[in-house]
């Protein structure tokens, strides 16, 4: 079996989509991470959930965590989205997106994901300076990929 035998079809936003609706899309479909893709289509980063909890929240509640028992309103939490896009959310420079081929053996995409501290790899086929997303393989569908081995 290899990744493009795992790869599953995947919810995705683009750069250029408001960074609310991003955070609905996580949310409402219990997405364990968010793709984002270029205005071309290419995995642009991949964002585990917690860390866009984490772009939510203000620096000094990440850094001193006694801070955090102080009520906040949830609805102060997300103005912090309003009118940002999902780019200057989520910067690609902080989140890669993690990319594996179509040949590439679940050992290695199980790797990739360990490395990387991330629940989703996206599975691409290059062909020149072209990149196509064929899919993406989950942390789940890979932990179901090896229970059925066993």
């Amino acid at each position: 079996m290899r990744a493009k035998d795992l790869a599953e079809p995947y919810p995705f936003v683009t750069t250029d989509d408001e960074a609310v609706a991003a955070a609905r899309l996580l949310a409402e479909q219990s997405l364990p991470a968010l793709l984002v893709l270029d205005l071309d289509g290419q995995p642009y980063a991949i964002v585990p959930g917690s860390q866009l909890i984490r772009q939510l929240l203000p620096a000094y509640l990440v850094d001193e965590p006694q801070l955090a028992a102080v009520p906040v309103v949830g609805g102060e939490l997300a103005e912090r989205l309003g009118g940002l896009s999902v780019a200057e959310w989520v910067p690609r420079r902080l989140y890669p997106p993690q990319v594996a081929g179509p040949d590439a053996r679940p050992m290695e995409v199980a790797a990739l994901m360990a490395r990387s501290h991330c629940p989703l790899v996206a599975v691409i086929e290059r062909d020149g300076d072209q990149v196509t997303l064929l899919g993406t393989v989950t942390a789940a569908r890979l932990m179901e990929h090896f229970i059925r081995q066993a």
